[in-house]
């Protein structure tokens, strides 16, 4: 089988999970009331856009660095922590998880760090901005997590 064909046979049998996976979210009889959003809406929605940034960033870091752009290795290591972090973090507040204030104490430090390397290309990759700016945005949430 070519490469091509596994890429395809991947793609759809993660397409058909994400479906089977929402039609079964809309059979839950067992919804919140209209217009309740969960505690941790907004530790959700910046874990998330982290997750969105720092993709796109880690994906920059290692193009450049397979063209020899060795200043870019902290941002991609930083970066890829920062997805684990994030992962995690997202999934424990979307589960309303008794952890969620302790994980959002070790996610505010990786967003930091993160945020931090990555302010230092800013200026020559939009991609590391938007991280930065994602990483400062749910730092900010950590932090509203751990009040």
């Amino acid at each position: 089988m070519e490469r091509r064909e596994v890429l395809k046979t991947v793609a759809a049998t993660v397409a058909g999970a994400i479906s089977s996976a929402a039609l079964a979210a809309d059979h839950d009889h067992h919804h919140a009331p209209a217009g309740m959003a969960p505690r941790n809406a907004g530790l959700i929605a910046a874990s998330a856009d982290c997750l969105k940034t720092g993709e796109a960033c880690l994906a920059h870091c290692l193009y450049l660095l397979g063209n020899g752009d060795r200043e870019m290795a902290a941002c991609a290591q930083s970066v890829n922590e920062l997805l684990a972090s994030c992962t995690a973090l997202m999934k424990l507040a979307g589960q309303d998880s008794k952890h969620v204030p302790g994980f959002a104490k070790l996610a505010a430090e990786i967003c930091a760090s993160c945020e931090k390397e990555c302010r230092k290309h800013e200026k020559h990759h939009a991609e590391c901005k938007a991280c930065a700016d994602s990483c400062a945005a749910c730092l900010k949430e950590c932090k509203r997590a751990l009040a």
